[in-house]
């Protein structure tokens, strides 16, 4: 645990606001009220350069504040925790767009959304991005995207021609050439406001890209991301441990810290493609401690469980939907091995 001033800011947010409204949230969705009360705590820019208005905060507060927001709201941790790839997407570019964008994202006057995990399909190509008058054209179809109606711009990718990932930035409403389904009716996460887009001929102008780069170097980048265990997995475990007994709790809280420990360290590690096997792993050991502690809150919860308005029965949705967030066919493959394991 820090003492980071950001830290802080979380925890009076989580107890604060995001906490007590949290099951009238996960059944009417995330208010646009929640969404201005980060922007205004300085948690958007939390990884961004002091220079451009952020706090450049070290890894362990960046990890540890999204912990506290997910165990608070999951459904609001996981519309701003889309912000953060944009922000720091921007802070290594060198293109126009950082210097007309990061300011903004950074200091929290706007909210970013992303329209990228599509890419890791490859080699099949749900958004196809080609020259056109002098910018570029997109389309496709996005099968996620969050926080529409609440996002003020978004991050979207696609693959040239030249088998490049292209990503440029545009505004988050429908406009020609970008039309939004009706929000999906998730099992959990509904709050969320979780829409597919149509991209039908979406022009950009060449001043909107932020990156471009052939697509085997973004994705050796882009791997060890998902290998990590999320915060949110520790921060929701969290949430439901508070609901059990101290002889309950007591051993899973162990557990749970002792993999948190191994997982962040791994975090740290300067080389973010060492130890993918052993990250891997990790990431699975949480899922099994998070569903633990989510069956058993439901568990001691009894009947009242089953109430769509029970804390702990939206932490069990909640964890649910953590278990395929960001999930990949290689982190897929090793959990489904160690679930098989374990019932062997």
């Amino acid at each position: 645990m820090t003492s980071h001033p950001l830290v802080a800011r979380a925890r009076h947010l989580a107890d604060d606001l995001l906490a007590p409204h949290a099951e009238q949230v996960d059944q009417e969705g995330v208010p646009a009220s929640h969404i201005e009360a980060v922007k205004q705590s300085g948690l958007l820019g939390v990884s961004a350069p002091v220079a451009y208005g952020g706090s450049a905060a070290p890894g362990a507060v960046a990890r540890e504040t999204a912990e506290i927001l997910a165990g608070a709201c999951c459904s609001t941790w996981f519309v701003q925790t889309q912000h953060h790839t944009p922000v720091l997407t921007l802070a290594t570019s060198e293109l126009p767009v950082r210097e007309r964008l990061l300011d903004p994202l950074a200091r929290g006057e706007l909210l970013s959304g992303v329209a990228y995990a599509h890419l890791r399909a490859y080699p099949r190509i749900p958004v196809r991005v080609t020259r056109d008058r002098g910018g570029w054209r997109f389309d496709g179809t996005v099968p996620w995207y969050t926080g529409w109606g609440l996002n003020d711009v978004m991050l979207l990718a696609g693959v040239t021609d030249a088998d490049e990932a292209l990503f440029a930035f545009t505004e988050a409403r429908e406009q020609q050439g970008l039309r939004p389904s009706q929000p999906m009716r998730l099992a959990a996460l509904t709050a969320s406001r979780t829409v597919s887009l149509e991209l039908d001929g979406l022009w950009l102008p060449e001043d909107a890209v932020v990156l471009r780069t052939p697509y085997e170097e973004w994705a050796k980048a882009d791997r060890p991301k998902p290998t990590n265990a999320s915060p949110a997995v520790f921060g929701v475990a969290e949430a439901a441990l508070a609901l059990l007994d101290d002889d309950t709790s007591a051993p899973l809280r162990t557990r749970l810290a002792e993999v948190r420990e191994e997982a962040y360290a791994l975090a740290e590690h300067p080389v973010p493609h060492a130890y993918l096997a052993e990250r891997l792993a990790l990431r699975t050991r949480a899922y099994e401690v998070l569903m633990t502690a989510t069956t058993a809150a439901v568990v001691a919860g009894g009947g009242r469980s089953l109430s769509l308005t029970n804390r702990a029965q939206r932490l069990a949705r909640e964890a649910l939907f953590l278990l395929v967030q960001g999930q990949t066919a290689e982190s897929r493959g090793v959990h489904l091995k160690a679930l098989a394991g374990s019932v062997g």
